[in-house]
């Protein structure tokens, strides 16, 4: 037996205005969309993120999130920032992490450079 990680899937209230925020973050492409969906890879291969349209907006934390590994954090949180992503306390404290959400309150990681 054998399985294999696909996507990982986004609900959004505007999945057009959010995977094309993700693109600009990420420099990933749009693999496949219509109405309701957006699918974005990243050109080198691997899994997708996926952001679907629901009726209903996010109301609490995320109990998963995608964790991030930049060249320099201070600078990709600034860039981050720049495009829209804003600061948000989860209840992490001092820690060398950065918590970020996304336009629509998704929330997301910045690591410290490894």
């Amino acid at each position: 037996m054998s399985l294999r990680w696909e996507e990982v899937v986004v609900d959004c209230r505007d999945q057009v205005a959010l995977s094309r925020w993700w693109i600009e973050v990420l420099g990933w492409e749009v693999v496949d969309a219509d109405e309701d969906e957006t699918e974005l890879r990243n050109p080198e291969g691997g899994a997708t993120i996926l952001f679907a349209n629901v009726p209903e907006a996010k109301t609490v934390k995320n109990r998963i999130h995608l964790d991030f590994v930049p060249d320099d954090q201070d600078a990709e949180v600034a860039r981050l920032l720049a495009l829209g992503a804003s600061r948000v306390d989860v209840g992490q404290g001092d820690e060398s992490w950065v918590v970020l959400a996304d336009p629509e309150g998704n929330e997301f990681c910045i690591l410290s450079a490894r």
